[in-house]
């Protein structure tokens, strides 16, 4: 059974019938406005496309290609990220509702995490050296055994890391938003 090709294609809710994606791998293409909640994307690839406006959550993406794909305006909630295929994965988030995701155990450096909220996500055993969280929510966020070497919190707000059990060298925080690193301590700064 061959598998559908598109490439430079916008996709839009008219396009679609039953809001979901044809079976195959799509390049540089667009996706704008869908809601695509719950569908099954598993094995399907995705290079240097963009989702727009979309709403992905609940999806099912087990081994999902996601090659330099942006993220933009997306409802992303209780996605595995984790289930996606790991070779040459690499994504952006800008503006994006991430909450109840796994990212656990994936290698994801550089990743750009821009003005969304990502409460109680899960980042255990995860590589996310010189990311970037900017102005972010990360509320509830589990950090268990992950690399932040060089991560960038300067802006973020409501975490609780851990340093005695991930990796945070060279990381950027904030003098406001340093108590996310005292949390189990319970001091008091006044």
């Amino acid at each position: 059974m061959s598998t559908a090709y598109f490439r430079d294609e916008d996709f839009s809710a008219k396009d679609l019938s039953g809001n979901q994606l044809p079976e195959g791998e799509y390049e540089n293409c667009d996706f704008r406005t869908l809601d695509l909640s719950g569908c099954n994307l598993s094995k399907m690839t995705f290079s240097e496309c963009v989702f727009e406006a979309c709403d992905l959550s609940n999806s099912q993406i087990k081994n999902t290609s996601f090659r330099n794909v942006c993220f933009k305006d997306c409802k992303l909630m209780g996605l595995n990220f984790n289930d996606c295929d790991p070779f040459l994965l690499s994504f952006s988030f800008e503006s994006c509702l991430l909450s109840f995701s796994s990212f656990s155990r994936l290698k994801i450096k550089n990743t750009s995490f821009k003005n969304c909220k990502l409460i109680e996500a899960d980042f255990s055993e995860t590589d996310l050296t010189s990311a970037e969280f900017i102005n972010f929510d990360l509320s509830g966020a589990l950090y268990s055994n992950t690399r932040l070497q060089k991560a960038d919190f300067t802006t973020s707000q409501n975490f609780s890391i851990d340093p005695e059990v991930n990796d945070i060298k060279e990381a950027k925080f904030s003098l406001e938003n340093i108590l996310g690193l005292l949390e189990k301590h319970k001091i008091k700064i006044i």
